[in-house]
């Protein structure tokens, strides 16, 4: 059986680069075509001495494949897929550029005019633990923010059960390399080492994809959504603590309420093999270099308080290892096909 070839769309961003690490150990993809903006003619071993066992030159233009991934920013990215998606060629895009289903909402949080508002129907949003189905039967996903995956894992359970009030905080901390390879002055090493701090307060643009998904949860009833990212010195990683009022009579006192939420829980994720409920509140490190989510729900020693927690690494099951995971499913591979590997630690 011949291997699918596969191209990666602006190979030197930091999603494009693990998408290329994780696909040279695939069994059934080839990386035939990779493409960059300032590297172009490069071969990609002197770019990233790193994957020197991958024998391709960046490239102008995505050769002839089969699927292709784009790791291009958010509004160049669709210039990108559309042509692609016109000519019948699957895309998995890794930007922000087909997630939110409401054109309206790119100026506001995004700064551009979509240019193909008739795609965002077609994007199917690439969360493989809600959307399964619709992604193997899909030509164009939408992969998920690395922020979203956290905080929707960690709340998917509770929203679709009804166990929650509609107001909700979602605190989430990221390594630096979720603010891109573009060099800039707050990720300048001696602005943010030693250094916490907290983003976004005016409105992230990963808000209205997080409202958008858990919206469509707990479609009657609206959810008010308070969400606060923090920059963190560490290089990978997103630990999101998610906090909510428990819907009276939802969940019964004491020990037994926290051991059925472990149940609700245990039992959504089943049969999702990247999404991991743990028994103790997980760590970042936990997950470095992996595809898995690792989720811890409880409850407040008052027993009024949801409190869902959340780990992954943001550029595996964050961004690379979440688009080979829609990958898997929308060529007919095994869901874990690939993305096996344990975690490093330390």
């Amino acid at each position: 059986m011949s291997k699918s070839r596969v191209g990666i769309i602006n190979v030197t961003g930091y999603a494009g680069v693990e998408l290329a690490r994780l696909l040279y150990r695939h069994p059934q993809v080839e990386l035939t075509s990779v493409t960059g903006r300032s590297t172009t003619g490069q071969k990609l071993d002197t770019v990233f001495p790193h994957l020197a066992s991958l024998d391709l030159t960046i490239e102008s233009e995505l050769g002839e494949v089969d699927l292709a991934f784009s790791a291009m920013p958010q509004k160049e990215s669709s210039k990108e897929i559309i042509p692609l998606v016109k000519g019948g060629i699957k895309v998995v895009d890794i930007s922000a550029d087909f997630r939110l289903k409401d054109a309206t909402q790119y100026p506001t949080w995004y700064g551009f005019t979509h240019p193909a508002p008739e795609l965002l129907k077609q994007a199917v949003f690439g969360l493989p633990e809600l959307y399964r189905s619709q992604i193997a039967a899909a030509q164009l996903v939408a992969n998920p923010g690395c922020y979203p995956t956290g905080a929707i894992l960690a709340l998917a359970p509770a929203i679709k059960a009804g166990l929650i009030e509609p107001d909700i905080i979602i605190d989430s901390k990221s390594g630096i390399s979720g603010a891109g390879r573009t060099l800039s002055l707050h990720v300048h090493y001696a602005e943010a080492n030693e250094d916490v701090t907290a983003y976004g307060l005016e409105g992230h643009r990963h808000l209205p994809e997080i409202t958008q998904e858990l919206n469509l949860l707990a479609p009657q009833q609206p959810l008010k959504v308070v969400f606060i990212p923090h920059l963190i010195p560490m290089t990978r990683g997103i630990l999101t603590t998610a906090y909510a009022t428990l819907a009276s009579g939802k969940v019964a006192a004491g020990k037994k309420g926290k051991e059925e939420l472990m149940e609700l829980y245990l039992d959504f994720y089943r049969d999702k093999p990247f999404a991991r409920v743990v028994a103790a509140s997980p760590h970042t490190k936990h997950t470095w270099g992996n595809n898995m989510c690792h989720i811890y729900p409880t409850i407040d020693p008052g027993g009024e308080k949801l409190i869902a927690i959340s780990a992954l690494d943001n550029l595996v099951k964050g961004a690379a290892g979440q688009a080979i995971q829609n990958m898997n499913l929308m060529l007919s591979f095994p869901e874990t096909m690939g993305l096996e590997a344990l975690a490093i630690y330390p």
